[in-house]
């Protein structure tokens, strides 16, 4: 018996049993074996009554899958065909036009887009936007159209005998160059965490309620630089700028607090050129999902930011992960935003749509060390909130806008997405492993993200690694 449900992964931890290598078959869907028939799981009290129903769907989808098809074979934990995310790939170590191609991720393996879509059979207008180097073509359809060519590729991608075929379009992640997902044209910064913002506020203002009167009314957010967002890999200069000084004058220099924030970015699509989208149609503006770390200098942001909100402190670097996952992948990882303590204007109010929230788990690494854990489900705000609020006013949408969620924050100190919060401003340092003591980055550290979504079907969907190292300032 097969189970993918995320409520019974306790009984695959309690008879540990992988049978006839249907465990390294079909791992990317979250599933194990149980030598036991589902009458005898239920007669033992083992399996509740009311979730047999769902186990034996999910067992059905998931021995359906031929084990000659490319799902079964190439797919690795986090990179099955529940996830397929998108990614501009340069065959070779130089990109190019020439060798620069928009792929899918498949387990270890890039499959060109353009040649996918020859062998799922799609017409050519479709594989027109797929014949790119990255996602700006495909950004500029709409929902139906991203939907039709994901089913299709999905519905390939299972089917019997096509892992011989996509060998043909297939190359080794390790063989290939990663490069900016997609064009950014604007990019917004979201401070959408009700904890984070509480953090922050504490710390910097702590003679003053932590969170300013506007904060629950709307999603507070600042125009970034599109120029300064980097793919994963890409190493991060120290910035230099304004620091405030005890004796009152600042003094100019290397940022002596460099933080990082854990936040997810969303790339949009379809665009509104006289912007006001409503809520409801939000997300069929939203095309995909990636990790985002909005790398931040808290000394120079401080002396900065008020009256005019965040700059200098900000606009040196934000790096992306180099995968952009379909926002589809995530239907069933939906959960509710929190419980509204103000009553929102017309237009963010959300109470008759369907759950806007995510159920995200992003990791904050220090080297191979993990600092943090954090949910993005703790988020006050949605995407469809953040989208909607800041084309309102009729500012445009364009394809490959690029807005961040904020730093994502949960209740508990190992939740906290940043390490202004981790170490409360300094005063507070985290112990590493290493027996070492740190409360801001240091010059050589390597600094990481990773994130992953747990779905109501059992699968997984990974969201990759976002990963920078420090550098001295100049």
């Amino acid at each position: 018996m097969l189970l993918a449900s995320t409520d019974t992964n306790w009984l695959c931890e309690k008879f540990n049993y992988a049978g006839s290598g249907w465990r390294e078959t079909f791992v990317s869907f979250g599933t194990c074996s149980i030598p036991e028939p589902l009458e005898s799981l239920e007669a033992l009290g083992l399996v509740p009554a009311d979730l047999l129903t769902n186990i034996e769907k999910e067992e059905k989808i998931v021995s359906d899958i031929p084990a000659t098809s490319a799902a079964a074979v190439y797919a690795t934990p986090g990179f099955g065909v529940a996830n397929l995310p998108y990614g501009s790939y340069s065959i070779g170590e130089e990109a190019g036009a020439e060798n620069t191609r928009l792929g899918l991720r498949l387990g270890e393996t890039v499959l060109s887009a353009e040649g996918l879509g020859h062998l799922a059979g799609l017409p050519a207008d479709l594989i027109g936007l797929l014949h790119a180097p990255n996602l700006d073509q495909l950004l500029t359809a709409d929902r139906p159209t991203w939907d039709r060519i994901r089913t299709d590729f999905i519905n390939f991608l299972s089917s019997a005998d096509s892992a011989d075929a996509v060998a043909s379009v297939a190359h080794s992640i390790d063989a290939v160059t990663m490069n900016l997902p997609f064009t950014v044209a604007d990019y917004v910064d979201f401070y959408a965490s009700e904890h984070h913002a509480s953090n922050v506020g504490a710390i910097f203002r702590p003679d003053q309620d932590p969170l300013l009167p506007n904060w629950k009314h709307l999603p507070v957010g600042y125009n970034g630089r599109a120029g300064s967002v980097y793919v994963t890999g890409t190493d991060v200069l120290r910035p230099k700028g304004l620091r405030p000084e005890s004796g009152g004058a600042p003094s100019f220099g290397p940022s002596r607090r460099l933080d990082i924030e854990a936040e997810m970015g969303f790339v949009a699509g379809h665009g509104a050129p006289h912007g006001e989208i409503p809520l409801s149609e939000a997300e069929d503006h939203i095309f995909g999902v990636m990790l985002l770390n909005d790398w931040s200098a808290r000394d120079i942001q401080a002396y900065e930011y008020v009256p005019l909100g965040p700059f200098l402190g900000k606009s040196f670097a934000t790096s992306i992960s180099a995968w952009v996952t379909p926002l589809t992948a995530f239907d069933a990882a939906r959960v509710s935003t929190p419980t509204r303590e103000k009553q929102l204007a017309d237009y963010l109010d959300d109470s008759h749509l369907a759950p806007g929230g995510l159920e995200i788990s992003v990791e904050v690494l220090v080297g191979t060390e993990v600092v943090a854990t954090t949910p993005y489900s703790a988020m006050y705000y949605s995407p469809a909130q953040m989208l909607t609020h800041m084309t309102v006013n009729g500012a445009p949408l364009r394809p490959g806008d690029l807005f961040g969620s904020g730093t994502i924050s949960g209740p508990e100190r190992g939740q906290r997405g940043s390490f202004l919060e981790l170490s409360w401003g300094g005063k507070e340092p985290l112990n590493l492993r290493d027996g070492s003591e740190m409360s801001f980055l240091e010059d050589g550290q390597t600094i990481g993200l990773r994130a992953t979504a747990q779905t109501t079907r059992g699968t997984i969907v990974s969201l990759g690694e976002v990963w920078g190292t420090i550098l001295p300032a100049t």
